[in-house]
């Protein structure tokens, strides 16, 4: 195994621009996740790994690396050079790149009776990540990502998902592909917004169903408003009126959970 202890190697260089830059994402094909857990779910979830930076110094535990298939490439680093590139230090010394696989409403399989999450507009990445993780733990069916602000392979929604993103399909598509798929599917559509709206836990969800969400700023657009079976609304009792997107979805996937049971 190659030892890189120079935080001007090339590779080096490149990983960081990866962490840093979504053109350099998209030009290269390769994303960075961090940590032994969240690579066992990328590998698990059938991700290709391109290359791998493993840094004995600062090892956590006593468990081994993940199993890695021949032809990836392998790089011990220094400390000097894993303090470089690591976000954060309980990462157990493991930081790899990743090969983008490009997922389309076609791959999707869905079950019989979907519970989809659908996100507008959403630019924060660890909102994204945060409502992967969430959408993971109430067994929903996949998440699409609709005009979106970030790209889906950014380094802080990885994080925050603490490994939602590879274990909930999760798309990215223009608002219409989506509409239009969901129609054709026979998934009703149930818009989260202030006006013209009933409360949640009043709206059946039984049925195959996709939450959709906005920004925090400006909600939905009117498109999604007019292609809604039903608006919805989570009761605001204080004086603030609106909640972080990724506490409101979290609330609203578990009605439907609730519902279902």
């Amino acid at each position: 195994m190659e030892i890189l202890s120079s935080t001007q190697n090339p590779k080096v260089k490149l990983l960081l621009q990866l962490q840093q830059k979504s053109s350099e994402r998209r030009k290269t094909g390769l994303f960075v996740v961090e940590g032994r857990r969240e690579l066992t779910y990328c590998l698990e979830a059938g991700f290709e790994v391109d290359t791998v930076f493993w840094c004995p110094a600062v090892k956590r535990g006593t468990e081994s690396l993940p199993t890695f298939p021949a032809d990836v490439r392998m790089f011990e680093v220094s400390k000097a050079v894993y303090e470089k590139i690591a976000y954060r230090d309980s990462t157990e010394g493991i930081i790899a790149e990743i090969r983008v696989r490009a997922t389309t409403l076609a791959d999707l399989q869905l079950p019989d009776n979907p519970l989809v999450v659908v996100l507008e507009r959403v630019e924060k990445p660890g909102n994204l990540g945060a409502i992967l993780r969430s959408a993971d733990a109430a067994g929903v069916d996949a998440v699409i990502v609709c005009d979106p602000l970030t790209d889906l392979y950014n380094p802080n929604l990885i994080r925050s998902s603490v490994g939602g993103f590879f274990s909930v399909p999760c798309v990215a598509c223009t608002s219409e592909e989506c509409i239009a798929f969901l129609k054709s599917s026979g998934i009703q559509i149930l818009t989260a917004q202030l006006q013209d709206s009933s409360l949640y836990y009043d709206t059946d969800m039984r049925r195959a169903t996709a939450i959709v969400m906005g920004t925090e700023a400006t909600g939905l657009t009117d498109q999604w408003r007019e292609a809604a079976d039903a608006h919805i609304r989570i009761p605001m009792l204080g004086r603030i009126d609106s909640l972080n997107v990724s506490v409101s979805a979290a609330i609203l996937m578990y009605e439907a959970v609730r519902q279902r049971q």
